[in-house]
């Protein structure tokens, strides 16, 4: 190949990175500084694209009515629906990855499990909320983080597989014939070795619940105990949409999942790179 051949494919490269950094970073551009402008700045017919007068105050609204009370909401559910669904899937896949099943019974339920998950979740929310009213678990942040097993159960129990069957059983067998029981080879073999998969399932899982909108909606009515995304859609009413403060708040909402994912990154891709081995 010749160099004005490789300067042009160089050239072409640069183009094509630079326009897809633009198409990236040009809506989190637009929502920083469409929350910093004033409201007749935002409604304007010709938009600006940077504040003539910068302003804070649509991030005070958002701290005053609440913000950090449902952050902890939706910290609290994210949370804990990803624990609960990390330790039932840990354990559902193992037994599905190591013990024999008749009639491919463990592919059966995998296939099963995929059905629910593509479902709309609207044929589910109907026979749950009936369900969860019986038990008295409605408008109650426990019942939230039990609802959204729908969303992220499935979802861990198909990433963890991979990860999970990609363990050589041999290092099994061999603590089993040293005399560790089942539960020391959960906890002392495969849980390590699995470390990275189970951190990049965590990732996706704490997205999945952080922004899910449609349970949190028809399962909570108490302001107090509204998540991030009930709260977010309160900007949009039905004469006017408060555009600074919708744009502050899906900013400040955005943050924490970004600092999350970045700081495990490194494990993220380690999980991965095991997957593939």
């Amino acid at each position: 190949m010749s160099r004005t051949a490789m300067e042009k494919k160089g050239i072409i490269f640069w183009v094509l990175l630079i326009v897809i950094l633009f198409l990236v970073l040009f809506p989190i551009y637009w929502i920083a500084i469409t929350s910093l402008k004033y409201p007749v700045e935002n409604i304007s017919p010709v938009p600006t694209f940077y504040p003539h007068r910068v302003t804070l105050q649509n991030y005070l609204n958002v701290l005053e009515g609440g913000f950090f009370r449902n952050l902890y909401n939706s910290l609290f559910v994210s949370t804990f629906s990803t624990a609960l669904s990390l330790t039932l899937s840990f354990l559902a896949t193992y037994a599905l990855v190591r013990f024999k099943f008749p009639l491919r019974l463990n592919y059966i339920f995998l296939i099963w499990v995929l059905i629910v998950k593509i479902l709309p979740p609207i044929v589910l929310a109907i026979p749950l909320y009936t369900l969860f009213t019986s038990v008295h678990l409605i408008n109650k942040l426990v019942g939230l983080v039990i609802v959204y097993q729908v969303y992220t159960l499935p979802y861990c129990l198909w990433m963890l597989f991979g990860f999970l069957k990609a363990v050589p059983i041999e290092y099994e067998q061999a603590a089993e014939i040293d005399g560790a029981s089942k539960l020391k080879v959960l906890t002392s073999i495969v849980l390590p070795l699995t470390r990275g998969g189970l951190v990049a399932t965590a990732i996706f899982s704490v997205i999945v619940a952080w922004d899910e909108f449609l349970f949190a909606l028809l399962f909570i009515r108490n302001p107090d105990l509204l998540t991030l995304p009930l709260r977010i859609v309160n900007f949009i009413t039905e004469y006017e949409t408060l555009w600074g403060e919708l744009m502050a708040i899906g900013l400040m909402a955005t943050l924490p999942v970004l600092l999350f994912s970045g700081y495990v990154y490194r494990k993220m891709t380690e999980g991965f790179s095991m997957s593939l081995k």
